[in-house]
C-alpha cells in the first residue's frame, strides 16, 4: 500500500475531521473515554496543531486519512512524547503505523531531541499490569510485565522503545499508563 506522510495543518478542516473520527473509531474498543465523541476529538485534533504540538497525518492512494501521529515537545525540544497515534482499522498491519512512528522520530531527531517517549494505557487487562494489584512491589511488577492479548507496547518495542517505568492506576484502579522511551540520538 502507498502512503504520503504530510503535516496535519490547522487550515485544513477536512483532515482535521477525518483525523478526529479516526480517534473515536480507532480508540472506542479498547479506550472508549479518550475521545468518546466527535467533539472531544475534533479539539485534540487542532491541538495538535498548535504550541508546542505538531502532527503529521498518513494519506492513502485516494487522498483518505490513513491515520495520524501527533507529537508533544518538553523539556525545551530535547524530549518528545508521541501523543496520539492512531491508524484506521481495516489499514491495520500494513506498515502504516510504524512509518507514522518513524516520521515522528525523524522529525523530533532534526528539531534537535533526544529521545522520544510515549504512554501506553492498560485499561482492559491487555498486560499483567491491568487489574493488578502494584502496591507495594510497583517494580519487581514491572519486570514481570507480559502482553495478555495484544497490547500496543508491544508493537511500540517493535519500533526499538524500552518500558521506562508505569503509573499504576492513572485511568482509574487497576489501570496502568505503561511508560515507554527511545532513545533519538546519542550524547555529543
Amino acid at each position: 500500500m502507498s502512503i504520503r506522510i504530510e503535516p496535519l495543518r490547522a487550515d485544513d478542516e477536512a483532515a482535521l475531521r477525518e483525523a478526529a473520527e479516526l480517534l473515536v473509531d480507532g480508540f472506542r474498543e479498547d479506550w472508549p473515554e479518550a475521545w468518546p465523541e466527535l467533539e472531544s476529538a475534533l479539539e485534540e485534533t487542532r491541538e495538535c496543531t498548535t504550541g508546542d504540538r505538531s502532527a503529521w497525518i498518513a494519506r492513502d492512494e485516494d487522498g483518505r486519512v490513513a491515520g495520524w501521529i501527533g507529537g508533544i515537545r518538553a523539556y525545551r525540544g530535547r524530549v518528545w512524547e508521541l501523543h496520539p497515534m492512531v491508524v484506521r482499522r481495516d489499514l491495520r498491519g500494513r506498515g502504516i503505523g510504524r512509518a507514522l512512528v518513524e516520521e515522528l522520530a525523524n522529525q523530533a531527531r532534526a528539531a534537535g531531541a533526544f529521545t522520544l517517549t510515549l504512554g501506553t494505557d492498560d485499561e482492559n487487562n491487555r498486560t499483567t499490569l491491568g487489574g493488578a494489584e502494584l502496591y507495594p512491589g510497583v517494580l519487581d511488577k514491572l519486570r514481570e510485565l507480559r502482553d495478555l492479548g495484544g497490547h500496543p507496547f508491544t508493537f511500540y518495542q517493535r519500533m526499538g522503545f524500552e518500558v521506562t517505568g508505569v503509573i499504576p492506576d492513572a485511568n482509574g484502579p487497576g489501570k496502568p499508563d505503561i511508560l515507554m522511551a527511545k532513545r533519538l540520538r546519542g550524547p555529543s
